[in-house]
């Protein structure tokens, strides 16, 4: 096909989109040199960025709607089984059949102990094949889900457009990819741009081709610090990897350049302390030197107020379906058992310490060392158009801010709150983590007596608005923290937003 024959199909499909669907039969007739209809539907392939163009079930084209994205969305139950075997099929192309057992399956273990081990210690992680393949083992389920998770709240809020521009960073072996292509429908034209600098590129180059066919995609093999976009785009993803970043607040800097108008930052990551704090401290020192505001979903309700609480927050999904290939490969022959490491984890956390510690002891086979299935996770959108999540300003008048807990303490007040947990105790009264936005110290809900006037405290999802009336307020001296007593004398109320 030569450029002027390009030219000639561009033009075509110029006119014809705005009368009727695109036939590549039809278009064929029109161009120099009568070439076969496949390769015109080639062509307006590798042209439906630039023209709008979705690709239909019958193979012919048509412009992407105007309209936002629409999906209905009841959560991931299991990863798809074409992604889980496009993931066998790269285990059995590098390693046979038998990838789970002898010699093959203990690399893989010990790739994957090696990086969650790194990654519980701190230390950055180095990318060959080998650990790629484990990390599509191990991570790409659960990455795969999160990803819904997050984008069906900005669906739900009509934020999406159908014609979608998408940046990655750090895309790794391509979860984030795989889920976002899953969630939207084939009306969704994706213009889809992976930052990857590393050997994982081995592995998202093949799972980006078992996408839709309107999702176009575009790997730079570069580090993000090196990376010039040459457009604007409705979503910079932060996939997991801000905590790898040399400089992520930098980076969050440069990518509130990136966004269109109403484009959003999603930054995800994983729910442990360290890096769930982070991402809260990264959110806020992006508030104060660019003109990005949080969407969601740590709201700032109280104008000119922004929380320097520790805030550990993070959300809880239904766990995966486990995928075979991770119970093959915790179940696998083990040609020797794994080896302690010699010398002691150094940490200023002795939580993290500890599971460091545990996840390079010895296992036995089947004991669930391999197996990721949990979705819990921190997350934080930010967007330039000061739009919230939540439009909900209180009234000073009727509502105690958290900024000013301190002189309410043994007191009852009323205030509203954003529930930012799960129940986090272990046992005894249920306990949740509150957040206004204008917070200095924790807060935190403890039920003590659950009535039918304050159901809605546990029946609250993440994210949901509370307004909370006669709430006993009190000093938590071991935690540091508020603890707003919901008794029997409490009323919790969702407030719809």
């Amino acid at each position: 096909m030569n450029d002027e024959q390009r030219t000639q199909i561009r033009d075509n499909a110029r006119y014809l989109r705005q009368v009727r669907p695109i036939d590549p039969e039809e278009i064929c007739e029109y161009i120099e040199g009568t070439p076969h209809p496949a390769a015109v539907r080639q062509v307006l392939r590798e042209e439906a960025v630039e023209l709008g163009l979705i690709e239909r079930d019958d193979g012919s084209f048509e412009p992407v709607s105007d309209e936002p994205v629409s999906v209905s969305f009841a959560g991931v139950e299991r990863l798809a089984p074409d992604i889980h075997q496009a993931v066998e099929e790269l285990l059995v192309a590098e390693f046979g059949t038998g990838w789970p057992d002898g010699r093959s399956g203990d690399t893989l273990r010990d790739a994957i102990r090696e990086f969650k081990q790194r990654y519980l210690t701190g230390e950055s992680v180095t990318y060959d094949t080998e650990t790629a393949l484990g990390y599509a083992v191990y991570h790409l389920p659960a990455y795969f889900a999160t990803v819904q998770y997050v984008l069906s709240e900005l669906i739900t809020d009509g934020l999406l457009p159908s014609d979608l521009r998408v940046l990655d960073v750090g895309a790794g072996v391509g979860g984030p990819a795989l889920g976002m292509d899953q969630l939207l429908p084939d009306e969704t034209l994706i213009e889809y741009h992976a930052v990857e600098p590393s050997a994982a590129i081995e592995v998202l180059e093949p799972m980006l081709e078992t996408t839709g066919r309107n999702f176009h995609s575009e790997i730079h093999h570069q580090p993000i610090e090196e990376f010039e976009p040459t457009e604007s785009f409705d979503i910079v993803l932060f996939g997991n990897v801000l905590s790898e970043l040399q400089t992520p607040a930098a980076v969050l800097d440069q990518a509130t350049e990136w966004l269109t108008d109403d484009g959003t930052i999603v930054a995800i990551a994983p729910a442990d302390r360290k890096t769930a704090i982070q991402l809260r401290q990264l959110e806020r020192d992006i508030e104060q030197r660019t003109d990005a505001t949080v969407y969601s979903p740590t709201v700032r309700l109280w104008p000119d107020e922004t929380p320097s609480s520790e805030s550990w927050s993070f959300t809880r999904k239904p766990d995966l379906e486990t995928p075979d290939m991770q119970t093959q490969l915790d179940t696998g022959a083990r040609a020797r058992p794994p080896q302690r490491a010699a010398g002691s984890v150094s940490s200023d956390d002795s939580d993290v310490a500890s599971e460091a510690d545990t996840a390079r002891s010895p296992r036995k086979p089947g004991d669930g060392e391999f197996v990721n299935v949990d979705i819990q996770y921190a997350y934080s959108m930010l967007r330039t158009d000061g739009a919230r999540a939540i439009e909900f300003t209180p009234n000073e008048r009727r509502f105690a801010a958290f900024s000013k807990t301190e002189t309410h303490v043994t007191d009852r007040i009323d205030c509203v709150a954003v529930k930012l947990s799960h129940n986090l105790a272990e046992r005894g009264n249920p306990l949740y983590l509150l957040g206004d936005g204008s917070q200095d110290i924790d807060h935190f809900a403890v039920l003590t007596e659950p009535s039918a006037l304050n159901e809605a405290l546990e029946r609250a999802a993440y994210g949901d608005l509370l307004s909370f009336e006669n709430v006993l307020v009190l000093w938590n001296d071991d935690e540091g923290a508020y603890n707003l007593v919901v008794d029997g004398e409490t009323f919790v109320e969702r407030i719809p937003v």
